[in-house]
């Protein structure tokens, strides 16, 4: 069936908020079996609005629109929608109860304009919106489905997995997509294309690489009458994957590189400590992502400057003759950051982050260093990008390379 998302609001036009929920339900769908034609955005203009709705409704079986059901003048989806399938709103009293009553409980004046939201159309049936007042609508008509949710991602995410995906679970039974990502890091997509090349053009399942800030992603998708097949295909091509990239693969789905690292922190009883130069605390920042983080994790510290180094204990000497960015100095921060916490293991990292090249070095040059009291290592790397991009990707860096030691 031909699934078709629109976004409305015209602050998502303008940039000034991030589409995160067309990306949601794309990554939703497949877990239904349909296919996602069409994601459009359009601004509060009735009119555009409904132009968007008679494309969308020529040529998709589901149609999802998400935003515009607020109480404010330029909440216009409701409006829209009735002019679509020519029918006229009404108020419904059970609505506007339910609203009377939860701004009662919270002791706050309901404002009239509130009573907007308890606007439907016959055909409509209510969704309700357990984080909100804006309920939604579930629209069947002509062989087609159209919903309406709010445009706030918690009161949509959570309206789509209590009311929405059971739904369409019952309605759509013909086919299921399931989807693996494997997460690479050491090899540039050019690399990576060029020795998964001979899955890339399968079919079934389908292989796509991905350029993302932690390395390159392959995603194999599979599609077929039922779950447990989709699996099976699957786990074949992973084998056929990790066979050829092996040790390059740290993670699949939803797993982080700082998530990992704790958990095998965490299993060995270690304890972790940083010591920065020009990332400014980002590894440190990026670590105690990770809920928990404090039971493995000690602190970091950040030398931007030569002074800093020197009140941390660095000894001049060294900087003076190898720079501060070198193997020398970045072994030199593991041991310092490991000595000076108490902890099993320090990591160092320094780099030239941009714009313009340092001690000679040119810019994404990145040297990662590890102590963990037994011995001391160093890694260098160099990484295209802007000052930022490079940044994360020397944070990737240490952390992969610290998953390999632990490993």
């Amino acid at each position: 069936m031909k699934t078709e998302i629109i976004s409305i609001g015209t602050e998502l036009l303008l940039g000034e908020i991030t589409n995160t929920n067309s990306a949601y339900l794309a990554s939703q769908l497949p877990l239904l079996g349909l296919d996602l034609n069409f994601i459009s955005t359009v601004g509060d203009n009735q009119y555009r609005l409904i132009e968007t709705l008679k494309q969308a409704w020529q040529r998709s079986d589901i149609i999802i629109t998400t935003g515009g059901l607020g109480p404010t003048q330029d909440d216009i989806t409701r409006e829209a929608v009735a002019e679509l399938l020519g029918e006229e709103p009404m108020i419904d009293s059970t609505l506007v109860q339910k609203f009377e009553e939860l701004f009662k409980y919270y002791k706050i004046e309901m404002p009239p304009s509130n009573i907007k939201q308890a606007t439907v159309i016959p055909s409509a049936k209510i969704i309700q919106n357990p984080q909100g007042t804006a309920p939604g609508w579930w629209i069947e008509r002509d062989n087609r489905v159209l919903i309406t949710m709010p445009g706030p991602p918690r009161e949509m995410q959570l309206m789509w997995t209590k009311e929405i995906l059971p739904r369409l679970q019952q309605k759509v039974a013909s086919s299921v997509i399931v989807s693996k990502t494997l997460k690479i890091f050491g090899l540039t997509e050019a690399e990576v294309d060029e020795r998964a090349s001979p899955f890339l053009s399968a079919t079934n399942p389908t292989l796509a690489t991905y350029a993302k800030t932690d390395g390159i992603y392959l995603r194999i998708t599979a599609k077929t009458d039922s779950e447990d097949k989709a699996k099976e295909l699957i786990a074949k091509r992973e084998a056929d994957i990790r066979a050829i990239f092996n040790d390059y693969i740290w993670g699949m789905d939803s797993d982080s590189l700082e998530s990992i690292v704790g958990t095998l922190l965490t299993a060995k009883g270690l304890s972790l400590a940083t010591m920065e130069s020009y990332t400014g605390g980002l590894l440190a920042s990026v670590i105690t992502n990770v809920p928990g983080s404090s039971k493995y994790f000690r602190g970091g510290l950040v030398a931007y400057t030569d002074e800093a180094r020197t009140a941390f204990g660095f000894d001049p000497q060294l900087i003076s003759r190898y720079g501060t960015v070198s193997t020398e100095v970045v072994e030199a921060m593991a041991t310092i950051s490991r000595e000076k916490l108490g902890t099993s293991i320090g990591v160092g990292l320094t780099g030239v982050m941009g714009p313009t090249e340092t001690e000679g070095k040119p810019v994404g040059t990145i040297f990662v260093g590890l102590n963990d009291g037994q011995r001391r290592q160093s890694f260098a790397k160099n990484y295209p990008g802007n000052r930022l991009q490079v940044k994360q990707r020397a944070v990737t860096s240490a952390l992969f390379e610290l998953r390999r030691i632990l490993l």
